[in-house]
């Protein structure tokens, strides 16, 4: 019997120093040495970044750099940052070798200090062409393995130095706890213990393993977006959240404090406001809580325009400048404008006005000196494409599909999969012959509208189906199709009668459906239920009698409780990346089995949306009396939910102290058989609830996860070491209490209570 060690990821959030690095005493003094040198001037250029279109314009279709605003951007503002891709639209690693090699030769020119470059490579190299786009980061963290995650950033950072790009806006550890979010699919899911523990994984994968020395291999990160964006009340992107500082402290920071620990080059901020104040001015999160709580000593960046923000839509400033000295003081270190320089020129007036101090200044330029230190650039300003053969490779095609295998999740199934060879398959649905619907937004372009173009070497699942089961057993007649040309969620005219004929012919039928792509503010909804000509199809195609296999394709969940009990079979693939087809494919014949688990809670209807660590009292029974109460949380798939074509058996729980206090640590184990007749990989999850608190307990909360591969009758332990003091919660006072009392641990179906002395 196999014994796997699965450490319990312990946060440390409140740590007040804990990070894991130690900085480089070299690089410290090669930042002094640099900064003593530089002019006001030069170190205000340093703190603005700009987007790539105020460089040059476009001829055709060839987006071409000019030298006189070059020579503007860097000769005449000494600008330390350029991001972004033109149009946006992803250009070849040639391309960019060559750009970012220009606008370096400027930068050094200028005042000796190279650019850096930064892109939105958000599930793989999604900017630049003819590379390997991973899943996206909400299948990442269905995963529930932080390897996969880690692979996955490795792979992306060794193909965006190919390009000669150093630095990227990634990962995104927001929480998704709300599931109108229209960026739901950016990060890993609403639990903030998944976040942290794949945000880590992906800086080390996307760093390396020295975050002092970033090798031509691996890129700078940036995690975003600093923080609580993804509880916005309105359910709208950029929009205000209102989060009580207890669990911001508790949840919302840990991903970040986890990244920071781990050596993250850079964080962006949040770009709404939280309880009324916009994080862009919040000296308390930005530089007490980030920064000096952490001993952190990476950039904060800000998103797009939000100082220029501060004043046009937060209107928590008179004017620009204003602005200006709000977000500086505040602890911003560099802005994103992306267009103006005029933020330059309104620094320094501030700072020789007194209303930005220098020393606030020389700080943010340290950091800034310190990132491009570590990232190499003084040394090695520029790589070579030819240094990057795998690039683009069958090798890392296939760790996106094998990645991609292990993040659908199977929801139900009445014993219709895997499906038999020979049977005639109708695939139907929006989403079964679209590229776009398998990347989502981030892909290729801002929106992903143009993956077709870009990835047409990869199959859809149509595509797939037809490889995989043959032709000639695959008949397609979508039945309802998007309008490609306009809003993500606009379709064409439905053709629902054209499917049903063509279901006649079929043994089963593939219903693809679920979201077109979108990304950011344009994917804002203002209804949550799956669209009424998708679930029409549904509908017509289950009044046929033959059997429904339900494939879901989409960035958050989609209402779906009227058509799902007219399914045989359900899958949420989300969002997969250029591989999702093949890896479908593979999963439906019985080749992989399925692992995946729902990385958030999957509502049933539009006015009941929760998260797994809802409060003991919002579900209630019914209140005697005058006033009948009803609170009960009702969901159409809970949180770590997820099916396997075989079935594992755990037993023998248990924990060698069942009592404790702080400082202890407790090792908790569990036996894991696999009882079906098929190879497996099983998530295992460690819960614990709190049975009596002073502040109302939570359901449960997720402590650890590690994720297993059991042949047939195999069986292994698995443990995982908890430290006590992970089970405390933070109060309403700010503090962390581990309370006296009983706490209840959970895996799967087995549970054992413990006692906190």
């Amino acid at each position: 019997m196999a014994v796997v060690m699965a450490l319990a990821f312990t946060m440390g959030i409140f740590a007040q120093r804990s990070i894991t690095y130690i900085p480089d005493a070299n690089i410290e003094k090669r930042v002094e040495q640099t900064l003593s040198r530089m002019t006001l001037e030069e170190k205000v250029g340093q703190m603005t970044e700009l987007e790539i279109g105020v460089l040059g314009h476009w001829e055709g279709d060839r987006f071409v750099l000019d030298k006189d605003k070059l020579e503007k951007v860097f000769l005449q503002y000494k600008v330390g940052s350029i991001l972004n891709t033109p149009g946006p639209v992803a250009q070849t690693p040639e391309w960019w070798q060559q750009t970012i090699r220009t606008i370096n030769e400027y930068s050094l020119r200028a005042c000796g200090i190279p650019t850096v470059y930064g892109l939105d490579q958000n599930h793989g190299t999604t900017y630049t062409l003819g590379g390997t786009l991973f899943p996206q980061n909400t299948n990442l963290g269905a995963s529930f393995d932080a390897e996969l995650a880690k692979q996955a950033a490795t792979i992306t950072a060794y193909e965006t130095r190919a390009a000669n790009c150093p630095w990227t806006y990634s990962p995104t550890v927001d929480l998704s706890r709300d599931a109108r979010w229209p960026r739901v699919w950016e990060n890993f899911g609403e639990d903030c213990l998944v976040n942290a523990v794949m945000g880590r994984a992906m800086v080390e994968g996307f760093q390396g393993p020295d975050p002092n020395h970033i090798d031509k291999y691996h890129i700078g990160t940036s995690i975003k977006h600093y923080m609580a964006y993804g509880t916005p009340r309105t359910g709208k992107d950029r929009t205000p959240a209102y989060v009580p500082e207890w669990e911001l402290r508790e949840k919302h920071f840990a991903p970040f404090k986890a990244c920071v620990e781990a050596g993250a080059t850079s964080v962006m901020v949040n770009s709404a406001s939280i309880n009324g104040m916009p994080m862009h001015v919040s000296a308390k999160y930005l530089t007490q809580w980030l920064k000096e709580e952490t001993g952190w000593d990476g950039m904060i960046v800000t998103d797009w325009a939000d100082i220029e923000n501060l004043w046009q839509r937060e209107k928590v400033a008179a004017n620009k400048k204003e602005a200006i000295c709000m977000a500086i003081n505040a602890g911003i270190d560099m802005a994103m404008e992306p267009y103006n320089v005029d933020f330059c020129d309104l620094l320094i007036e501030s700072v020789k006005e007194g209303r930005v101090p220098i020393s606030r200044i020389d700080d943010a330029v340290r950091r800034i000196l310190r990132m491009k230190y570590r990232m190499g650039l003084f040394d090695m300003p520029n790589t070579d494409r030819k240094d990057y053969p795998k690039y683009g490779s069958a090798e890392h095609f296939k760790a996106a599909q094998d990645a991609a295998v292990q993040t659908m999740v199977l929801l139900k199934n009445n014993g219709i999969l895997p499906l038999s060879q020979g049977k005639k398959i109708l695939v139907t649905g929006p989403n079964a012959n679209s590229m776009r619907c398998l990347n989502g937004g981030w892909s290729y372009t801002w929106q992903g509208k143009d993956a077709d173009k870009y990835a047409s070497q990869h199959n859809t699942i149509l595509e797939a189906m037809q490889q995989r089961f043959g032709a000639a057993n695959i008949i397609y007649e979508p039945g309802v199709t998007y309008n490609n040309d306009g809003l993500y969620w606009e379709e064409n005219e439905p053709q629902i009668d054209r499917a049903v004929r063509a279901a006649a012919g079929a043994d089963v039928i593939l219903a693809c459906v679920g979201e077109n792509s979108y990304a950011e503010t344009p994917g804002n909804l203002d209804d949550l239920a799956l669209s009424a000509n998708q679930r029409d199809l549904v509908k017509a195609l289950a009044a046929t009698g033959k059997p429904i296999v339900l494939i879901l394709s989409e960035g958050r969940p989609r209402l779906v409780s009227d058509i799902e009990p007219l399914a045989n079979a359900v899958v949420d693939i989300l969002l997969p990346g250029n591989e999702g087809g093949n890896a479908l494919a593979r999963l439906l014949a019985g080749d992989d089995n399925f692992s995946g688990r729902m990385p958030f809670t999957y509502p049933r209807h539009s006015a009941s949306l929760t998260t797994y660590d809802y409060r003991v009292s919002e579900e209630t029974g019914t209140m005697e009396g005058v006033y009948d109460y009803n609170a009960q949380v009702d969901v159409q798939w809970p949180f770590g939910y997820g099916l396997s074509y075989t079935t594992f058996e755990y037993s023998n729980m248990r924990v060698d102290k069942t009592d404790f206090t702080t400082g202890d640590v407790l090792t908790v184990s569990v036996d894991v058989k696999n009882t079906g007749r098929m190879a497996g990989k099983e998530s295992v999850l460690l819960f614990s609830r709190d049975m009596v608190a002073s502040l109302v307990p939570e359901s449960r909360r997720l402590r650890a996860f590690t994720k297993v591969d059991l042949k047939p009758g195999e069986q292994r332990t698995v443990t995982f070491t908890l430290p006590a003091d992970d089970l405390a919660f933070v109060g309403n006072d700010g503090k962390r209490h581990l309370e006296p009392g009983e706490f209840l641990l959970q895996i799967a179906n087995k549970s054992l209570r413990i006692n906190c002395r």
